[in-house]
């Protein structure tokens, strides 16, 4: 299973789940899903966005727990 860390990512910046929709323009309910592993894919414009303003790279972003 794919986990995306955007959670921990933002606790290490300092940033709220509300800043991060801010930036991106994307609402609080699609951040969540995407978080919750409730989506079947996420774009690539997201995966760069995501990796943008939580200064990481997709290796930080996501990790496989099995």
């Amino acid at each position: 299973m794919v986990k995306v860390n955007i959670e921990q990512l933002l606790k290490n910046k300092g940033k709220s789940k509300y800043w991060l929709c801010n930036q991106m323009n994307i609402t609080s309910r699609n951040l969540n899903k995407i978080i919750l592993g409730l989506t079947k894919s996420i774009s690539f414009k997201y995966i760069e966005e995501f990796c943008t303003y939580l200064d990481c790279t997709p290796n930080d972003l996501f990790t496989i727990e099995k």
